[in-house]
């Protein structure tokens, strides 16, 4: 490909001019000297970091650090501040808005950053005091009253990445942003980065939020469970890792103040840090992930392992296996023993409402909504449609994210999550059962249901809307023998969703796959969820449609 050298140069040289972090710098200055030279790689690479920017969507932004409007840097960060402030203004809305980070690299940086700028152009600010998880931003946005919130993390993707989430107050009541209002936001920020950061008005007289918000978080989520139906030395023992990340001194918080044991950490992973040296994928999803706090469980006679992610909007829970070592509950397992509790505690106290999870989620949770006489509505992936399904009661998604009392937070909660499976096994060892005992029990009112995941990582973009045509003008008519009923092409709207690069196949003995491209990675997605008589049937069905789609999206 040609590439104008001259203006790839003039370019980059503008960016640079007015990069105020000297990293970043140093690296674009580096890679602008390469490619004066004329040599060819290096050009090529230089003009591939300016071709395009990041896209702000209703994730916000997400990407690798690094120098350019392609990565996650103080230009972009502050390109984004000062279009969120401008869209609050040109809208109407309340100028106000509070900010958090984690405890990733630049977080506190890029949060202070956006402080500033948005302090510079006349809103009210409010920066957390310290590196928090997300749920406790979510919290603070209705708490506080404010237009928006952002929570400056990547969550749980690769080290070296960071982000940038959107919470919108009044009548959005603190929830992550939907369409259309992240385009506008988006064109907000496009009209601030057509013109140069340095002009922008910046100031420092920003209010930080002091310990009294950090523990009214902590005491509304205390209350969200009952007192502890044994005392702490006769319960569950308990081991927990935060991942590097910033859940600990929270959850740590909450969990004495609702009257649980303090549990055992893993002290390798429980201070924040953004290197997160022994694990490759902070994620509790990846395999490896979670070995440390399973050699730690062993090691220690737990009974329950739990992990929040980086950032403890996710919650992973392992159990002992009867073998010396322990399994990891799938996220649809967790969601349907949280579901089935909320359910049966709505049923208790007379509430009408809704339970919900997105489409790639386990049907199992319509089946307990039925059971209780509550409503079930599935949702678009991510928990800025979850959390926003009216008389919502508890919701979740396959991803990790439970959603366990709406009225505290608006987003999906792994501190909250955690207390609640703290309740849940205190109250079953309180009638001498365990959570695998639950779960048996769970198969026997509803079925015995079985979920999987197929995923494909690819390097080239493009591979992605390959592989989606592909499905689209060869669908299958069996997976591994089992003929396919019918294929829902979610491309144009379907069932009142709105159009959504999705395909689900319903097949025969009610089992399903659903394939879609990540919102947050690289990869096409396949989820598998099936029903049968007894777990071990489900599980070899899941196993069969696995390998059978697995050559349709490789």
């Amino acid at each position: 490909m040609k590439v104008d050298l001259a203006g790839v140069l003039d370019t980059a040289r503008s960016w640079a001019a007015q990069d105020p972090d000297d990293e970043t710098r140093a690296s674009l200055g580096a890679a602008i000297d390469a490619a004066a030279t004329g040599d060819g790689p290096a050009v090529q690479a230089l003009a591939a970091r300016f071709d395009g920017r990041l896209q702000f969507g209703t994730a916000g932004l997400r990407a690798e650090l690094g120098y350019g409007p392609l990565r996650m840097n103080r230009v972009v960060v502050t390109q984004a501040a000062a279009g969120l402030a401008r869209f609050l203004i040109d809208t109407g809305r309340e100028r106000s808005v509070v900010i958090g980070y984690d405890g990733r690299v630049n977080s506190d940086v890029f949060a202070r950053d956006s402080a500033e700028v948005m302090r510079g152009l006349g809103l009210d600010v409010t920066l957390l005091p310290s590196a928090l998880p997300t749920p406790v931003l979510a919290f603070a946005v209705r708490h506080l009253d404010v237009g928006a919130g952002v929570m400056v993390t990547a969550s749980h993707n690769p080290p070296r990445d960071n982000g940038y989430k959107v919470y919108l107050g009044g009548e959005d009541d603190g929830s992550q942003i939907v369409p259309p209002v992240d385009g506008a936001i988006a064109a907000a920020i496009d009209a601030v980065a057509a013109g140069d950061v340095r002009d922008l008005v910046r100031a420092t007289d920003y209010t930080v939020a002091g310990d009294a918000l950090v523990q009214a978080y902590v005491d509304a989520t205390a209350a969200t469970v009952p007192a502890p139906r044994l005392p702490v030395d006769a319960q569950p023992k308990v081991v927990y890792t935060a991942m590097h990340g910033v859940g600990w001194g929270t959850a740590r918080a909450v969990f004495e103040a609702a009257g649980f044991a303090v549990p055992t950490t893993v002290p390798e992973q429980i201070e924040p840090d953004g290197a997160f040296p022994t694990v490759s994928f902070p994620n509790p999803e990846e395999p490896g992930a979670m070995d440390l706090s399973i050699a730690r469980g062993v090691a220690v006679g737990a009974d329950l392992v739990i992990a929040n992610d980086p950032d403890a909007d996710r919650l992973a829970l392992a159990i002992p296996d009867g073998a010396g070592s322990f399994r990891r509950l799938s996220g649809n397992e967790v969601g349907w023993l949280l579901g089935w509790r909320a359910a049966a505690r709505a049923s208790a106290a007379g509430v009408r409402g809704t339970l919900a999870a997105s489409i790639v989620s386990s049907p199992a949770l319509a089946r307990v909504a039925a059971r209780h006489g509550l409503e079930y509505r599935d949702t678009l992936t991510g928990f800025k449609w979850v959390s926003r399904v009216p008389g919502l009661v508890f919701g979740y998604e396959e991803a990790l994210g439970y959603l366990v009392d709406p009225e505290v937070v608006r987003d999906k909660d792994g501190i909250s999550a955690a207390l609640s499976l703290l309740d849940l096994a205190t109250a079953l060892a309180a009638d001498g059962s365990t959570i695998a005992d639950h779960l048996d029990a769970f198969a026997a009112e509803f079925g015995a249901f079985a979920s999987g995941q197929v995923a494909t990582r690819v390097d080239d973009l493009s591979r992605i809307g390959s592989i989606m045509a592909s499905l689209r003008s060869s669908p299958p008519v069996s997976l591994g023998g089992v003929d396919v009923l019918t294929t829902t092409d979610y491309l144009d709207g379907v069932e009142g969703f709105p159009p959504s690069d999705i395909l689900r196949y319903d097949l025969a003995g009610d089992a399903r796959v659903i394939v879609r491209p990540s919102g947050t990675e690289p990869k096409v997605k396949v989820y598998i969820d099936t029903v049968a008589t007894t777990p071990a049937e489900a599980r070899s069905l899941v196993d069969t449609l696995a390998e059978a789609v697995r050559p349709l999206v490789s």
